[in-house]
């Protein structure tokens, strides 16, 4: 191998891993904030999780990385180091000032921006990337509503429970938890494996577009070690900035995620696992009572939502440039 394709491999599983860490929040806040699990213990569960996710739902997100966003002769090595490059800047960014936002979204605006740079708009796959777009700000859209009405559900069957139904609400998120960590790792983990192959195709080592067995257990490794270790910080966030979750809010935010998320990997969409369990969030705590979300809060996400494909497009794109007239 070159040694730049061995530095856009080592970069890939850098933000396989930063994703890991970025996005562990997302998977256990809830259940830690209602008390169901230690966070340890929540993190080091998850983390097994994210591991088996893409073994067991396949790998139909890294084929719409691979090939649907822009043309495969636009693709080079120095396209894909931009990219990664500004993905991870982006990532380390929001994290140190806590903001829950989405390694998709980081990854997908540095590829944009680099292509551009490199070959033009025309090198865009139109189609592919209004697919990806949809996934990405249709999600957290669905996400919400289907909080919103799963809980609407729940309080609807069990307004005759006794308390002890919390104990049920509580032990039932080690399930819906579960359910969620394979989402994630089926989800996110691909993007790396995506950006892999791309790369391995690029360079020659392979001839056709498919995810090699060793690229998928290094990535889920990768996701799942991130995983372990934790984002103290963005849990923090998500597990108690946006109102009180109990257990009932937690199963449900829960299992709305991990539908929304799971359904979007089997069809192939690239998805923020930070918007939809952030708005699932939002959508549980609205079914209660619409105040008892803190809406500022989610502004101040929305913006780092928003911000995110622009900033790391352009991040990119002045990266390109540099690599390919100064350094390669």
């Amino acid at each position: 191998m070159t040694p730049v394709l061995i530095i856009v491999i080592i970069l890939a599983l850098a933000f396989d891993f930063l994703n890991g860490v970025h996005d562990s929040s997302n998977v256990v806040a809830t259940m830690i904030s209602s008390r169901a699990l230690s966070p340890r213990v929540a993190l080091w569960v998850t983390a097994a999780a994210n591991f088996f996710g893409p073994f067991i739902f396949g790998v139909a997100v890294a084929n719409t990385i691979g090939h649907e966003i822009v043309a495969a002769e636009a693709i080079n090595e120095e396209v894909l180091l931009a990219a990664l490059i500004s993905a991870i800047f982006w990532n380390i960014l929001t994290w140190v000032l806590g903001f829950p936002s989405n390694s998709s979204h980081a990854l997908i605006g540095g590829f944009i921006g680099a292509v551009v740079i490199d070959a033009g708009w025309q090198a865009i796959q139109l189609h592919g990337l209004e697919k990806i777009l949809i996934a990405l700000f249709a999600s957290p859209i669905v996400g919400f509503v289907v909080g919103y009405l799963l809980l609407k559900l729940i309080l609807l069957f069990c307004w005759r429970a006794s308390p002890k139904i919390n104990g049920f609400f509580k032990r039932s998120q080690i399930v819906t938890a579960l359910a969620l960590a394979l989402s994630h790792g089926t989800n996110d983990a691909q993007k790396t494996m995506g950006i892999i192959t791309l790369a391995l195709v690029t360079g020659g080592y392979l001839k056709v577009f498919a995810v090699p067995t060793w690229v998928i257990l290094i990535c889920a490794g990768m996701i799942a070690l991130g995983t372990a270790i934790g984002g103290w910080k963005l849990i923090r966030t998500l597990g108690g900035k946006f109102f009180r979750i109990r257990p009932v809010d937690g199963f449900a935010s829960q299992l709305s995620s991990a539908f929304v998320i799971l359904t979007a990997s089997l069809i192939g969409g690239p998805v923020s696992t930070t918007q939809v369990v952030s708005s699932s969030i939002m959508g549980v705590g609205a079914a209660e009572r619409v105040n008892k979300v803190r809406w500022g809060v989610a502004r101040e996400i929305a913006t780092a939502w928003f911000l995110t494909i622009p900033a790391t497009a352009l991040f990119a794109a002045g990266l390109y440039w540099l690599i390919a007239r100064f350094i390669l």
